[in-house]
Order: structure tokens, then sequence, then C-alpha cells
């Protein structure tokens, strides 16, 4: 059975170990839109999915040493130990922000986060439910015999059940439990893997231009799981995954991620404490208007900068991204040493997915992902600023 916990209050956090059976544990938060961001933020939640069939490309990190890949026969069985945290955008606390998440402890342990595509608000369409939505069906499918690690698969299968109007960006990774991680993901939501303390491994986010990431969209124009990145791994005890909404990783440097995690371990209560510093300070860099962000760097390297007569002035763009923020940490550990997972804090309810409550909203959709990547708006997105250099 799976059961949902849906983000409630200004942070959010619950840690959770996974075991190997027939049973599961799922959470939930929000969802992400298609079309450009607004150069805005993004959000928090859990959702299910829908669509479109699968090429699969497999990715094994090329900076790992061969000798750390061992053969599946000899492996001991590996599982996650799971933390999660949820800060919401400040003007989203209430309804706990946009972006969502599962946890399932299907093989080795299945996880997810979605983020809702905010600019569906403009359309009186609240971005949480599609995300929340697309969530709740990828918790649904995971244990189904048919998905076989098959990550893609689960993006798919999650996209074609979703009703709800809106967008959302999404990524999921699954652990065998041998110890191979597949994962998909389409839009800007990221993952990290760290072995002895370091980043090995880092997502790249898919857009169609600076703040317009991939997205599954209930309105022509927007991706499939096709459109996924995949990739798969082979994980060792002790290694650790972070998987997050860009909130994460807009808003901290892989740097940052590997000198926060160093001062934890792995035990429960700890993934309880990594994945709340992590969104801490995420939180506290989204609102710092002097911080050289990776998303103000991204902003310049894109062309969305000062005139050139300000930064003679010696003024230069800064500032991080005010936005939902989601992370997941995943540390890997033997399989049966794990107890038997505790029952969710709260059950969540499920939103009205039904194609009538959908057909019934007339929304028109926000702009395609066509629009001109030169059509920019003339302030900058939310959270940059003019600074001293």
């Amino acid at each position: 059975m799976a059961m949902a916990v849906a983000a409630r209050g200004p942070l959010s956090t619950i840690a959770t170990r996974l075991r190997a059976d027939t049973s599961s544990f799922f959470l939930q938060p929000q969802q992400p839109l298609l079309v450009r961001r607004r150069l805005q933020l993004p959000s928090l939640v859990c959702s299910y999915g829908r669509r479109s069939l699968l090429s699969s490309v497999a990715i094994t990190p090329s900076s790992w040493d061969a000798g750390d890949v061992l053969d599946a026969a000899t492996r001991v069985e590996l599982a996650f130990v799971v933390g999660a945290s949820v800060i919401p955008h400040p003007d989203k606390v209430e309804k706990g922000g946009e972006d969502a998440y599962f946890i399932h402890d299907y093989g080795g342990g299945v996880l997810g986060v979605a983020d809702g595509v905010s600019g569906w608000a403009a359309e009186d369409v609240d971005p949480a439910l599609y995300s929340r939505e697309l969530m709740a069906h990828a918790s649904n499918a995971a244990a189904s015999e048919e998905m076989e690690s098959n990550a893609q698969l689960l993006l798919h299968k999650a996209h074609s059940a979703t009703c709800s109007i809106g967008a959302a960006t999404a990524i999921v990774a699954i652990l065998d439990r041998s110890g191979t991680l597949h994962v998909a993901n389409v839009g800007d939501c990221g993952l990290r893997i760290l072995r002895s303390g370091k980043v090995v491994f880092a997502t790249s986010p898919q857009q169609h231009y600076f703040d317009c990431p991939y997205q599954f969209s209930s309105s022509e124009g927007g991706q499939s799981a096709s459109d996924a990145a995949v990739f798969k791994a082979e994980l060792l005890k002790g290694d650790t995954i972070v998987l997050g909404s860009d909130g994460l990783f807009d808003n901290v440097y892989d740097r940052d991620i590997e000198s926060t995690l160093s001062v934890f371990g792995g035990s429960d209560q700890e993934s309880a404490e990594r994945t709340m510093a992590l969104a801490i300070l995420a939180n506290k860099h989204s609102r710092d208007e002097t911080y050289e962000s990776p998303y103000s760097r991204e902003a310049i390297q894109q062309g969305l900068d000062l005139p050139w007569w300000k930064k003679i002035l010696g003024k230069k763009l800064t500032g991080g991204k005010v936005d939902d923020i989601t992370v997941l940490v995943g540390h890997v550990v033997d399989a049966e040493i794990l107890p038997k997972p505790t029952p969710s804090l709260v059950s969540a309810d499920l939103v009205d997915s039904s194609p009538d409550s959908a057909a019934a909203t007339d929304v028109e959709a926000p702009p395609s992902k066509d629009e001109s990547p030169a059509d920019v708006p003339d302030q900058f997105p939310e959270g940059l600023a003019e600074s001293w250099a």
C-alpha cells in the first residue's frame, strides 16, 4: 500500500528507511508549468504522470574508477535511507508550495521530485495540482511488475495518467537491489551522486532557453517521457544521492553540497538533518541579493546581464532565485539492516484528476515553448539584483 504526505508549514522534514518487500511508503509535494517560468521561481509537491514512449540511453559516469563497479552476482543487496525537506516559496507557504515528491520502498527505493510550473497561476490554475498528481501516479506505478527498474517507463506511466491542467518538470530515480541506480529526468530538477564525500556525477538541466525548462504539460507543445535524459550508475554502500527541484540547484553549488553533507553520517536522524541543512542553505542564498548564485551566473552566460555602463561603474548581476525548495537525500546501506518502514505521518487527499473536472475548466494555455528566446522581460527575474563588484 502506498501512502502520501503533503508538505505543510514553512519547513517540512521527514526521514524514512526503505526495505524491499511488497509494501510501500510514499510522500508527496507539487508541480510545474509549460513555457518560460516568467523568470520566476518553482515549487514543491507530489504528483502522477502522463504520456509518450521511451527511447532509452544508459550512461555510466566516466569519472568513476572501473574498480568501483562490482559484478551484480557478487553484490550485497542495497537500499536507501532517505531524508526529505521542503521549504515553500515565501508567498506559497499556506498551500505548502508547488513542488511535489514521493518515496517508495520498491527494490532498494524509488524517489521522485516534480516542480509545478508557476506560470499557470496567471491562468487561475494552481500549479501544485499537476505536480502532485504526477508524483502520486508515479508512486502508484513504482511497484508494478512491468516497471522492472525502468525510470523512463515510470515517467511515461505517470504522465499518461495525469489529467490535471498545468505543467511540471520531474525526475525519478530507482535503486534496484543489486545497487544499480536508474534515473530519468525531464526539465531542471536535478540529481547529484556523491562518493567519498565528492560529487562524481551531476545531471544537466534540459531547457528550451534560459528559465524555460522541458516540462510535462496538459497543453500541446509539452515534452513526453521520450524526451527524458536517461542514465544508470552502479552505487556502492556509503554512496549518497541528492535529488531536488531547481530551487536547490539554482541556489547551491556542488561544493556547498559536499561541504554540508560532510558533517553528517548515514543514520535516520542525520538523513533528516542533512536534507534540512541543504534546504536551509538554499533558502538563505535565494534571499541574498548580493550572492553570486548558480542562477545569476547562468543568467549572465545566457546574455541577461547589466548594461555595459553599469559594469564600468563596478556593478554586477547577483542574487539567488526565490523559489520552492525540495531536497531528498538518500544514503546507500545494506538492505538487510533496514527495519520495516513506519506509516506516514499525514494522509494526503488525492486531487480530483477526472477528465470531467479537467474539461470543465476553461483555461487558455500559456505561450508555447517556441516563443522567441529574444523576448526577454525588461526587468530581471525575481531574486536577481545589481550589486557592486
